[in-house]
């Protein structure tokens, strides 16, 4: 079964990170991908903000489940670089994270991730490399 095939089946039980740290797939296809999160307690730093890598976790997961929406079944991927612009913080609430590819080469793919609030309000944008491979 593919990697997509188990997200329709099993929903975020398809993913073990889904799983830890409760993200739900929303919708995915030709290219692009949105996931929701909720804000928990232990996401937070000292300061009570969320921590900054769970924006670009949220982000590169978006990226890469919009990724695999455009390759072959036998196909693969290894995020090859990835950068964060943090906007805003939060310290609650409902995140979405939105995936594109931008560009699917056929060793290199490039993808654009965002994480908003419930509100819209843009929280993250990241870039990223991915490497695109055959078979193991």
């Amino acid at each position: 079964m593919s990697y997509l095939e188990e997200i329709r089946a099993r929903g975020r039980e398809a993913n073990p990170f889904f799983v830890m740290m409760g993200i739900d797939p929303v919708s995915y296809g030709n290219g692009e991908a949105e996931l929701s999160m909720a804000v928990r307690p232990e996401m937070c730093n000292g300061a009570g903000w969320l921590q900054g890598g769970v924006y670009t976790s949220l982000a590169d997961e978006a990226m890469a489940l919009a990724l695999f929406t455009v390759l072959k079944e036998d196909e693969r991927i290894a995020t090859i670089s990835e950068t964060t612009h943090f906007l805003a913080g939060v310290q609650d609430g409902t995140l979405r994270a939105r995936g594109e590819v931008v560009r699917r080469g056929r060793r290199v793919a490039f993808a654009d991730g965002e994480v908003s609030d419930q509100d819209g309000n843009t929280l993250s944008r990241t870039t990223a490399s991915f490497a695109v491979m055959g078979p193991r």
